[in-house]
């Protein structure tokens, strides 16, 4: 029994049927069990860093002590970065939900492309948006519009939201500014401009398969409502539009797309002014303060739903008292939102302690493969095992920069090789993956059809993106 035990624990094989044990216990836990996916993700993390052998302390702190175990920076980690712009987003979106405005320019956007092409239409927006925001905040900022759409269209929310997430996907892992492309040019010495021409490069075609054809296919399978605590308001016939409650925001005319346009470009513009700046700017220089405070995501969505507020609701005939009724109301389904993503994080943070990724990774390295297929190997086996994409990619990026080093490839090469290893961070986003969360309970879908929709889209972005990477270093 010692030598099992410690075989699961100290090897590479025991490590990964130790991970997938959990996994799948996880899986039963809430698809068959119908155990509350918070409860089972924090019961099974536990169970695993137990039977991992990690120490006590590490898990749980001491009773003097706990600020650095796993639970508390597992769910302090992601709660601290996303609790905030999940709140303001969530806000932002009802504003604009309430006032009329994402019903306006949701018509547009269906107008341009028809009722047929409105997949498109929400792939292109999410293609657009995420080039300057995160991933995260992408979502928490679109979903409204996908709500509308689903609604008026009258399909399955999973038919307009794929396309959308698939856009917002790409550009988090392909293209700079995001953390895991700027951390690879660092790493492996690139242009920032060489990583954004091959990302578009390897990114499109993977975006269109994924997002447009395969979005299109699942979304008349699985059937998923729009969530009914986020289902917009319709508006009164009369001019004062006083909704349930008194929490409709007062429209005599619908907003114009201009004034949606532009609230919702303001935290685009103040994050991309930062992201730039940084890259721009001297470190100690003034500008770059003040670029960096107002760029921050959560002081960008702050004065964009305080200039909401304005717009949409004070000049349009609402009260102080309104909008903050608006507020509280759409804020009460966060609080589970939050959980779930929080105990995601928990549980990959176990996961990642166990040290199956550093383990995964000495492996595959002493491979002999080609260099583009060993890094892009590396770094999925990274991210199925630990779930961060960023974590994955610069990890990866670690690893490989010496090999990169030693054969003196030109920029495009290097660039390439950045791409499968952005790749790899995407593929088969499951249960240890804090986005996997975040989309299920925003897009009201179940764990299985979690995994039918969103894991497959991932591996098929991945898959497809890496393809052209791949053919295009061997001919290069």
């Amino acid at each position: 029994m010692g030598a099992t035990v410690d075989w699961l624990r100290t090897t590479t094989p025991g490590l990964l049927v130790l991970c997938g044990l959990a996994i799948a216990v996880l899986l039963i836990a809430i698809i068959k069990v119908k155990l509350e996916p918070f409860v089972a993700l924090l019961l099974t993390g536990l169970l695993l860093a137990l039977a991992a052998g990690l120490p006590i302390s590490q898990i749980v702190g001491t009773p003097l002590k706990a600020g650095e175990s796993l639970l508390e920076t597992g769910f302090g980690g992601i709660l601290g970065h996303i609790a905030v712009i999940i709140g303001l987003g969530t806000v932002l979106g009802a504003i604009l939900e309430r006032s009329g405005g994402a019903d306006v320019l949701t018509d547009k956007l269906l107008k341009v492309f028809g009722e047929r092409g409105a997949p498109v239409a929400m792939g292109l927006l999410g293609l657009i948006f995420g080039i300057p925001v995160f991933f995260d905040i992408g979502i928490f900022v679109l979903a409204p519009l996908i709500y509308v759409a689903a609604k008026r269209g009258g399909r399955s929310l999973v038919l307009y939201a794929m396309p959308m997430l698939a856009g917002l996907s790409m550009t988090h892992a392909f293209l700079p500014p995001h953390p895991g492309p700027v951390a690879l040019g660092g790493l492996l010495g690139v242009s920032l401009g060489w990583l954004i021409l091959m990302g578009f490069v390897c990114g499109i075609p993977g975006f269109i398969a994924a997002g447009i054809m395969w979005g299109t296919y699942i979304g008349k399978r699985v059937q998923v409502s729009v969530p009914e605590e986020f289902v917009p308001l319709e508006p009164d016939e009369d001019d004062s539009a006083e909704g349930s409650g008194g929490t409709a925001v007062v429209t005599k005319a619908p907003p114009s797309v201009a004034l949606i346009g532009a609230i919702i470009a303001i935290p685009l513009v103040l994050i991309l002014g930062a992201t730039f700046g940084y890259q721009l700017l001297e470190k100690d220089s003034a500008l770059l303060q003040v670029l960096t405070f107002f760029g921050t995501p959560a002081v960008a969505l702050l004065i964009t739903v305080l200039v909401a507020f304005y717009l949409l609701g004070i000049r349009r005939g609402s009260t102080v008292q309104e909008l903050s009724t608006i507020t509280a109301e759409s804020l009460k389904p966060v609080g589970m939102v939050l959980l779930v993503v929080g105990a995601g994080a928990f549980f990959g943070k176990v996961i990642s302690a166990t040290g199956i990724g550093t383990a995964l990774a000495d492996t595959m390295s002493a491979a002999g493969l080609p260099i583009i297929v060993l890094a892009y190997l590396i770094s999925c086996g990274l991210r199925i095992a630990q779930g961060s994409a960023t974590v994955a990619i610069v990890t990866t990026g670690g690893i490989v920069a010496p090999l990169v080093a030693e054969q003196g490839y030109s920029q495009m090469s290097i660039a390439l090789i950045a791409m499968a290893i952005a790749a790899g961070s995407i593929i088969l986003s499951h249960v240890n993956d804090g986005g996997f969360w975040i989309i299920a309970k925003y897009f009201n879908m179940t764990v299985k059809q979690t995994l039918q929709t969103w894991t497959v889209l991932e591996t098929i972005l991945s898959v497809v993106s890496f393809a052209v990477a791949a053919l295009l270093f061997s001919i290069v």
